[in-house]
């Protein structure tokens, strides 16, 4: 286990010590991670996604952006790239319970670690929806995972490409992975 300069594990202390290097840091289990600056591809997906989300949110319900932290206690602090949380679990300066809703867009550095890593930790943490996007700009996919059971992701809906993604969970919403990332060419 690595651990900070003090010799103990990481924790959400270290984590608001980290430098505003366009970098994104993260702690899982006291374990930092570190994710490198994003690119356009990734930037136009977020963007394109929190825009759907939130025209379609409830109003029990806020749609927000990375780097906002769920903060599970004080060695886990994930980031997701877009997050639906309850509006009453809401606090100022981070997210205390599970999101309902936690997405990760990835990019070719992050692609296992998304798909992996924080998929198992968002499903031990009891996100109830976990979606990935991949804003490959030849075949952009989207995947939903639903929680079953409270410990293991279901996978429930996948589209490619321009086929529309439909869900009813965490609300209503259905756009084509295309459309995420239809800034990212230029106009006809």
């Amino acid at each position: 286990m690595r651990t900070n300069a003090n010799g103990r594990r990481f924790n959400v202390h270290d984590l608001a010590e980290m430098p505003d290097d366009g970098r994104r840091y993260e702690l899982i289990d006291g374990e930092l991670l570190v994710s490198l600056a994003p690119e356009w591809p990734h930037q136009e997906a977020v963007g394109e996604l929190f825009v759907r989300l939130r025209q379609a949110c409830t109003p029990k319900h806020r749609v927000l952006t990375a780097p906002f932290g769920v903060r599970h206690d004080i060695f886990n602090e994930l980031r997701p790239d877009v997050l639906v949380a309850r509006y009453a679990d809401l606090t100022l300066e981070n997210l205390p319970a599970p999101p309902v809703l936690a997405v990760e867009v990835s990019s070719a550095s992050s692609l296992l670690k998304d798909a992996s890593l924080k998929k198992a930790v968002y499903a031990r943490l009891g996100v109830r929806h976990f979606w990935l996007v991949d804003p490959d700009l030849d075949v952009p996919t989207i995947t939903a995972w639903d929680l079953v059971g409270g410990a293991e992701y279901q996978r429930v809906e996948r589209a490619v490409g321009d086929e529309i993604f439909r869900t009813r969970n965490p609300f209503p919403v259905e756009f084509s992975p295309v459309d995420l990332i239809a800034g990212l060419r230029p106009p006809a």
